[in-house]
């Protein structure tokens, strides 16, 4: 089921379950030239049959046909939690030794299954979209995540043009920058690799694109106590009508208690305010007390006692209900979240979903504040995210109010990202009414849809998680330990770290060398726990041992299988 290249066998890959994101991922490792076969429960038509199986997908039948036995990685994109894992399980039964990439909704199961499972990558799609919602957020235009030094660098597409302040510049005075990293470079006017340009001093000319990595720059939060206290204040307002219902109450309970004390002292003036005032309250509330106040006075004050006692339960019940769903119910909560609420520069989240709870992480991660929206009460993120210290808001976020009550006008970016298509478009539209310069990021299940979305109402930014995820999926399977990958021009690129081992194509070269051979980017070098990066980079030869990471095209990783043939796995050399 391989094809022969170079006199190696490509890793033969099998996509089991092709939804949505499994026929993108299978889709796009047939035009990366990987020898891939797909497995559908559901005909597909215009696909090549010889690429692809039909059966239920956990069938030992089933997998026998794609070739399960002999193939190298099997990346499971099902939907289903329950559906992978029985796949997951009859496969290694099949092949003991398979690499499994394994589509989970369940991260903290991924996370037990990577470290008890040899060769298995767990995904998800709400983590890998994350980042790339969360740069857009902050006006970075990503195409793709790198993760490197313990964080995740936004991946841009930078285009000359006539005007750019790079324009002119040699590729060698970036190379040697701290604060980027230089990932791929396609000149306009040359066939000319990144290295070669960097080691020759090219200069940048007009139509020239470069794919560069941007070190994220973590945000400082203002800490003042003037600050909080003013927001507590201004804040109130928004739940000031649940607030004047207690306050009614209260004082009419109040009036109550004045008028008996009065009337007591008025009807009998031997009796001392206190002692009127004390059995006022206890004949009021039931607590009791005093009661020869009322013994001993005129049968029209015992009625007016008996009204008053009656009139008392009520107004106390009705006090009780209301302090109860105020402090014990949600009411609290959310008078806590609003005296929380940044009053400007923070970022709005509309939808707490897998998505919205993994942006809210990101972004947290990069020290900005955020207000969080969410419909529905019974929300199982409600808790996680407040825990983190962030606002929630429990209200419909299509409705002005709650848009205004999160200070929508002042913020810098709004995030939309239900569930729903038709209800992230209808709070898209709500918050540009509001606020027409406010950044809108959208998230859409359909790629196609989304680009209409753009294009129609000039959203900043449509974006569809299993689009964004397809790229990771296809890289995972293509093997290594993968650290980031995009897509330009239809081209995937991958960063990977990958072992340098005494048959690796690599061994006994310069780095510069190897990378003008094979079309990548060195990034840097590990070893003996040093790293070796910029311009010693392209002059370190390469020997047994070292950790070598790089971006390369997807077409170009199987010059990393080209090795002897007494390798026993085409690819060991890669750190897994």
């Amino acid at each position: 089921m391989g094809e022969q290249d170079g006199g190696a066998m490509k890793p033969h890959i099998i996509v089991c379950g092709l939804g949505q994101t499994g026929y993108r991922v299978f889709s796009l490792l047939k035009r990366q030239g990987a020898a891939v076969v797909g497995v559908s429960d559901v005909p597909l038509a215009h696909e090549d049959p010889t690429q692809l199986i039909i059966g239920e997908l956990r069938s030992p039948e089933t997998l026998t046909l794609a070739g399960i036995q002999t193939a190298h990685t099997l990346v499971l994109t099902n939907n289903d939690d329950a559906l992978n894992l029985a796949i997951l399980t009859q496969a290694r039964m099949m092949n003991p030794r398979i690499r499994i990439v394994n589509r989970l909704f369940n991260q903290t199961l991924g996370k037990r299954l990577d470290s008890t499972l040899p060769d298995h990558v767990s995904l998800s799609v709400s983590a890998l979209a994350a980042p790339i919602f969360s740069f857009a957020a902050l006006g970075n235009q990503a195409i793709g995540q790198l993760r490197l030094f313990e964080q995740t660098w936004p991946i841009q597409e930078v285009v000359i043009g006539v005007d750019h302040p790079w324009l002119g510049i040699p590729l060698s005075a970036l190379w040697d920058d701290s604060q980027r990293m230089l990932i791929y470079y396609l000149p306009a006017n040359s066939e000319m690799d990144l290295v070669t340009a960097v080691d020759q001093g090219q200069v940048l000319e007009v139509g020239d694109h470069l794919i560069v990595g941007q070190k994220p720059q973590r945000r400082q939060k203002r800490r003042s106590l003037w600050r909080k206290a003013s927001k507590l204040i201004t804040n109130l307002r928004q739940y000031q009508r649940y607030i004047q219902q207690v306050v009614w109450v209260m004082l009419f309970l109040l009036l109550m208690i004045v008028t008996a004390t009065f009337t007591y002292v008025w009807i009998n003036q031997k009796i001392s305010l206190v002692d009127a005032l004390y059995f006022s309250v206890g004949m009021i509330t039931g607590a009791g007390g005093k009661e020869e106040v009322a013994e001993k006075a005129p049968d029209i004050i015992k009625i007016f006692t008996a009204v008053m006692m009656i009139a008392g339960a009520g107004v106390i019940g009705i006090c009780y209900a209301l302090l109860n769903d105020f402090i014990l119910g949600s009411r609290f909560k959310q008078f806590l979240d609003a005296a929380k609420l940044p009053n400007r520069h923070h970022i709005i989240l509309c939808g707490l979903g897998g998505v919205g709870m993994a942006i809210i992480e990101e972004l947290l991660h990069q020290g900005h504040e955020i207000v969080a929206i969410e419909k529905d009460g019974d929300n199982r993120f409600l808790h996680t995210a407040r825990s983190l210290g962030v606002p929630v808001i429990v209200e419909d976020a299509r409705l002005e109010t709650t848009l205004t009550a999160a200070n929508l006008s002042k913020a810098a970016a709004i995030l939309v990202v239900t569930s729903d298509d038709t209800v992230n478009l209808e709070i898209a539209l709500t918050a540009k009414a509001i606020a027409p310069k406010l950044p809108v990021v959208l998230r859409c299940k359909d790629a196609q849809f989304s680009q209409s979305l753009q294009e129609i109402f000039g959203f900043e930014t449509v974006l569809c998680p299993a689009e964004l995820a397809t790229y990771s999926f296809a890289a995972a399977a293509l093997g290594g330990k993968i650290l980031g990958n995009g897509m330009t021009d239809d081209l995937l690129w991958v960063a990977l770290a990958t072992l340098i081992t005494p048959n690796h194509p690599f061994c006994g070269k310069l780095v510069k060398v190897s990378a003008q051979q094979a079309d990548f980017v060195p990034l840097y070098l590990e070893r003996t726990g040093m790293t070796i990066h910029s311009w010693q980079l392209l002059e370190t030869p390469l020997t047994s041992g070292d950790v070598l990471y790089l971006t390369m095209p997807a077409t170009g990783l199987d010059q990393l299988w080209r090795v002897p043939s007494v390798t026993p796995d085409p690819l060991d050399s890669f750190l897994v």
